[in-house]
C-alpha cells in the first residue's frame, strides 16, 4: 500500500478528529456553526500538521456540500476561475453552495486573491483557506473583512499520544505489527506538536525496522535518534533543516558559488519553503554580504521581494535563481555591516554625546541665542560641495568606523574619501 499513513488516518468525522477543541469541541463556535448548517467563509492558520485539511473536509462531508481543494503552491488565477465557474454550474434549485479550500493560501499574489473576492461576496463558493503564517500580513484585506479568522493550535501532549495510539491500534498495516513504545518523549519532541509529522515519524521507525520474525518493534528515545538522523535527507521547513539548509544558502552566496547556491535554493524549493522568506534573506544578505562592493544588488533583490509578492508561486522560482545566481556572482564586501556594527559598539561605550552646538537644529530664536547652528558651513556653498567639518561629538572627533574594503567600487570610494578627508584616509 503506497498511501502515507497520515492519509490512512485521516479522520472523516468530529468524533474522531483530534484536536481544536476550543472550535469543534462541545458547544465550540465552529461546531456550532456546522451543526446548525450554516457555515461563513474563514481562514484557519495554524501551524503544519494540526488538521487544517481535515478540518475542511470533514465540514464539507458533514455538510453534504461539493468540496474544491486548490494548492496555492501549484494553482494560479486561471485555475481559481476554473473552479468557480464549476461552482456556479452547480447553482440550481436549493443546492448549497460549493467548498472551496486553498492550501496555503497566503502564498497567493494580491491578483490571485482579487479574483476569489467576487465568488465570496455573491456566495457562489464558500471560501475556507488554510495558512501557516499571520494573515493580517498575508491576506489582502477586501478578502480578510469577508472572511471569520480561526485559529489552531499546535497538537498538546495528551493528543499527540492518542494519535499515535490509534495508529498502532487502528491502521491496516501497523496493527499487523507488535509495537512497544517505551518512551515517547523522543517522538512527541521531534513531532513538535504536529500530528502529520508524528505520523510519518512511527510509520519510518516501523518501514526501517521491519524483518524480524515476531513483527516485534521496540521504540525508545535512543532508537527514534538514530533513525532520524539517518533519514534526515527530507527538508524541514519548520525544523533544524530549515535552518541548515537556509545557512547552507546564505554561506553559498557569501562564497561566490553560484552552482551550490542555486541547489540549496532548489532544495528549499523542493521542500516546500515560503518564497518571501527566502526574498527577504536575499536582501538582507545583499546589504549585509555584497554591500557597497555592488549597491546594485540591494536594489535587484528588493525588486525580486516585490516581485515574488506581486507574481505568487510556482514562477517565483525563477525570480529567486535570478536573484540567486546575480548575487553570488557579485564581488563582496561586508563593509557597511561592520560599520554599523563599529558605531553601535561605540554608542554602547560612550553613551548619550551631546551634538555639537554647530550641528543642532536651531527652530526659535531664543536657541539661535544660545549659539544652535552657529557657524554650521552650508557644503552646497564650496567647491565641489564639500567643506572640511566635524559632524561627530568633541569627545569621539575624528573616530573611523567605515573602512573600504579591496574591491573596484570601494576602491572609487576610497580614492574620494582622501581627497576629502585625507587627514583621516591616510591608508
Amino acid at each position: 500500500m503506497n498511501q502515507p499513513l497520515a492519509d490512512r488516518m485521516r479522520p472523516l468525522t468530529l468524533e474522531d478528529y483530534v484536536g481544536q477543541k476550543h472550535l469543534v469541541g462541545e458547544k465550540a463556535v465552529l461546531r456550532q456553526a456546522i451543526e446548525k448548517g450554516v457555515i461563513p467563509s474563514f481562514i484557519l492558520w495554524g501551524p503544519p500538521g494540526v488538521g487544517k485539511t481535515t478540518l475542511a473536509r470533514i465540514i464539507a462531508n458533514t455538510l453534504d456540500r461539493p468540496f474544491y481543494l486548490l494548492s496555492a503552491v501549484h494553482s494560479g488565477v486561471k485555475d481559481v476561475r476554473d473552479t468557480i465557474e464549476k461552482a456556479k454550474k452547480q447553482q440550481f434549485f436549493n443546492n448549497p453552495n460549493p467548498i472551496l479550500f486553498i492550501d496555503e493560501i497566503h502564498r497567493f499574489s494580491k491578483s490571485q486573491q482579487d479574483s476569489l473576492l467576487g465568488a465570496v461576496e455573491a456566495g457562489i463558493i464558500t471560501l475556507i483557506g488554510a495558512t501557516t503564517e499571520n494573515p493580517s500580513f498575508e491576506v489582502i484585506s477586501p478578502l480578510l473583512s469577508r472572511c471569520q479568522v480561526y485559529i489552531l493550535n499546535p497538537l498538546d501532549k495528551n493528543e499527540l499520544i492518542a494519535l499515535l495510539n490509534k495508529a498502532t491500534q487502528n491502521d491496516i498495516i501497523l496493527k499487523k505489527f507488535n509495537i512497544d513504545i517505551r518512551e515517547n518523549q523522543a517522538l512527541l519532541r521531534y513531532s513538535g506538536g504536529d500530528g502529520r509529522k508524528l505520523l510519518n515519524i512511527i510509520e519510518l521507525l516501523v518501514s526501517s525496522d521491519t524483518g524480524k520474525k515476531d513483527n516485534k518493534i521496540v521504540i525508545t528515545n535512543k532508537m527514534v535518534k538514530e533513525k532520524l538522523q539517518e533519514n534526515m535527507a527530507l527538508y524541514d521547513k519548520n525544523g533544524e533543516q530549515h535552518y541548515d539548509i537556509i545557512s547552507a544558502f546564505i554561506k553559498s552566496v557569501r562564497g561566490s558559488d553560484p552552482n551550490a547556491a542555486v541547489y540549496w535554493l532548489a532544495r528549499m524549493v523542493e521542500g516546500g519553503e515560503d518564497p518571501k522568506f527566502i526574498a527577504r534573506r536575499l536582501v538582507i544578505l545583499a546589504a549585509e554580504d555584497i554591500g557597497l562592493a555592488n549597491p546594485n544588488a540591494l536594489l535587484l533583490a528588493k525588486s525580486c521581494f516585490e516581485a515574488v509578492n506581486m507574481i505568487g508561486w510556482p514562477e517565483s522560482r525563477i525570480i529567486l535563481s535570478e536573484a540567486t545566481i546575480y548575487l553570488a556572482n557579485s564581488p563582496k564586501s561586508n563593509s557597511a555591516y561592520m560599520a554599523i556594527n563599529e558605531a553601535q559598539k561605540l554608542v554602547a561605550d560612550t553613551g548619550d554625546l551631546p551634538v555639537p552646538l554647530h550641528l543642532r537644529n536651531a527652530p526659535t530664536r531664543l536657541m539661535k541665542d544660545i549659539g544652535y547652528g552657529k557657524d554650521y558651513k552650508y557644503t552646497h556653498d564650496y567647491q565641489d560641495n564639500f567643506i572640511e567639518e566635524n559632524y561627530m561629538p568633541e569627545s569621539i572627533k575624528g573616530k573611523i568606523l567605515y573602512n573600504p574594503q579591496n574591491n573596484n567600487r570601494e576602491k572609487e570610494l576610497i580614492t574620494r574619501l582622501k581627497q576629502m578627508w585625507g587627514k583621516l584616509y591616510k591608508y
